[in-house]
C-alpha cells in the first residue's frame, strides 16, 4: 500500500532522497522533516553546498582525483615522492590511504575496476592516462592498491601488462587485506602495513 503524503512537496522531496545510495524511503523521510525542522538559512547553505559542488568540483588533471583546483594539493605539493604512484579505484580509497599516514607518493584514480558484467571495460577507465603518465619516465613505481577481488585482479592484470614495456618497478599492496574486501572499509593499521609491505606485481591472477 502507497504512503499518502499530506504534501506533494513533501512527497517530491522524500522521492529525491530516496534515490540517493544506501537511503530508502523511511530514512529519506527522516531527512526531510529534519531540514523542515531547521532555520531558513541552515538548509539554504545547505542546499547552496550541493549545487557548488556540482557546478565548482574539478578532477585534477594528473591523478583524476577530486579537487578545487585544476591540480590537487596531493599532487602539486612539493614534499610528495614523485617517483610513485599508488593506482587506486575511486576517490574514497585515496582518502583511506591518506588515512595510514603511511604513503608519501602520489596517486591515479582509475575511477572504477574493469567489471564486464557492469559493462566496465578498460576504455571506461583511466588506465591510458596511467600508461602516458610512467612513459613520461618520472615514475619509478606503480602500486597496485586495488580492492582485493575478481574485478581488482583482472584490473592489476591488465595495467600489468600494459605496462610491461615500460621501466617501472610494478608492486601490489600485501594481501593483509582479505580477499573480496574493499579498500574503503579496510581498518588504517591493516592499510597502512599493506601499503608499507607492499610486494612485487608478478602478473598472476
Amino acid at each position: 500500500m502507497n504512503q499518502q503524503y499530506p504534501s506533494v512537496l513533501l512527497e517530491k522531496a522524500v522521492g529525491e532522497f530516496a534515490k540517493l545510495p544506501g537511503i530508502g524511503r523511511k530514512t529519506a523521510m527522516r531527512l526531510v522533516l529534519h531540514l523542515l525542522r531547521q532555520d531558513t538559512a541552515t538548509v539554504e547553505a545547505f542546499s547552496s553546498a550541493i549545487s557548488t559542488l556540482k557546478k565548482e568540483v574539478k578532477y585534477c588533471k594528473v591523478c583524476h582525483n577530486i579537487s578545487d583546483t585544476d591540480v590537487c594539493r596531493i599532487c602539486s605539493n612539493p614534499s610528495r615522492d614523485v617517483s610513485t604512484v599508488c593506482v587506486v579505484e575511486n576517490i574514497r580509497d585515496v582518502m583511506a590511504v591518506e588515512n595510514t599516514q603511511q604513503y608519501r607518493g602520489l596517486y591515479h584514480v582509475l575511477g572504477g575496476v574493469i567489471s564486464p558484467m557492469d559493462g566496465i571495460g578498460p576504455s571506461d577507465l583511466e588506465i591510458e592516462s596511467l600508461v602516458n603518465r610512467v612513459k613520461e619516465g618520472t615514475v619509478k613505481e606503480v602500486i597496485l592498491a586495488l580492492s582485493s577481488t575478481m574485478e581488482g585482479d583482472t584490473t592489476n592484470f591488465y595495467i600489468f601488462r600494459k605496462l610491461a614495456s615500460c621501466d617501472v618497478k610494478i608492486t601490489v599492496i600485501a594481501r593483509g587485506i582479505s580477499i573480496g574486501d574493499e579498500l574503503q572499509y579496510t581498518d588504517e593499521v591493516t592499510l597502512g602495513r599493506s601499503i608499507v609491505n607492499r610486494v612485487a606485481f608478478t602478473g598472476t591472477l
